[in-house]
């Protein structure tokens, strides 16, 4: 049975600093309020900082989770208030059904294969010296292929975008869409797996997707709610989230 937890994390605490820094850190945080090994169960999580003075962690789990550690070392233990909660999912999954429609966000990592990178790395570079031919799995960088990434994948995830309402100003800093989504954040990301490797670090580029959806196939959406979507889903990203729409003027 799913669960859907929130922890309000304490950014001024010293263990938050750098599990808000490291994705590899949070991961392993997430890990820790499982009973199972990360072979026995797959979480997906995300973190939104729409208020840097109080971000919130979202862990979707197919267990319940004992989220006591990471409340203790990051959160506000003995705080008045709901600071962190679990949530069993199955109520909003028997919502789900063709043509019904909600308010989403999803943080993924939108990334193309590709033979011959355009500016390769010094490691890339290598690679293709001893002529080998594995693709490479390279970052969308802009917003405007980032976007295209997005809308040209949800048909494979069981949703669809619509159209903007026609008197509702679609304008935003990352450019114009004709579509009932926007990016509000996009994030860099580079990091190593192990803090002592000497290997290539990991860089990602993170992107936030807000908008309205409208399910197309039930049984596929279902899936990639609970499984993820894209790339990266260790280090934040795939975890999509629904609410109700609010109600329009």
């Amino acid at each position: 049975m799913p669960f859907l937890s929130r922890i309000r994390i304490n950014p001024l605490r010293a263990e938050s600093r750098k599990l808000l820094t490291s994705p590899r850190a949070m991961h392993a945080a997430v890990q820790g309020g499982l009973p199972g090994t990360p072979d026995e169960e797959r979480t997906l999580w995300r973190l939104d900082d729409d208020n840097p003075h109080r971000p919130h962690l979202f862990v979707l789990t197919t267990s319940r989770p004992d989220w006591t550690h990471l409340v203790e070392a990051a959160g506000w233990p003995d705080a008045d208030g709901e600071h962190h909660a679990i949530r069993d999912y199955k109520p909003l999954l028997d919502q789900l059904a063709l043509g019904r429609e909600f308010a989403f966000r999803l943080t993924a990592n939108p990334v193309q294969n590709t033979n011959r990178p355009a500016k390769p790395t010094p490691r890339q570079a290598e690679r293709l010296a001893t002529g080998e031919r594995r693709s490479f799995r390279l970052g969308h960088r802009t917003a405007t292929t980032q976007l295209a990434w997005f809308l040209t994948r949800t048909h494979r995830w069981g949703f669809e975008i619509p159209q903007a309402p026609a008197l509702e100003d679609t304008h935003n800093t990352e450019g114009e869409a004709p579509h009932d989504v926007r990016i509000i954040a996009r994030d860099r990301r580079s990091f190593r797996k192990e803090p002592s490797s000497k290997e290539a670090r990991v860089v990602m580029h993170a992107v936030t997707f807000e908008g309205r959806l409208r399910i197309t196939d039930a049984a596929t959406f279902t899936e990639k709610l609970l499984g993820g979507i894209g790339p990266s889903k260790a280090y934040g990203c795939g975890l999509l989230t629904l609410a109700p729409l609010a109600t329009r003027n």
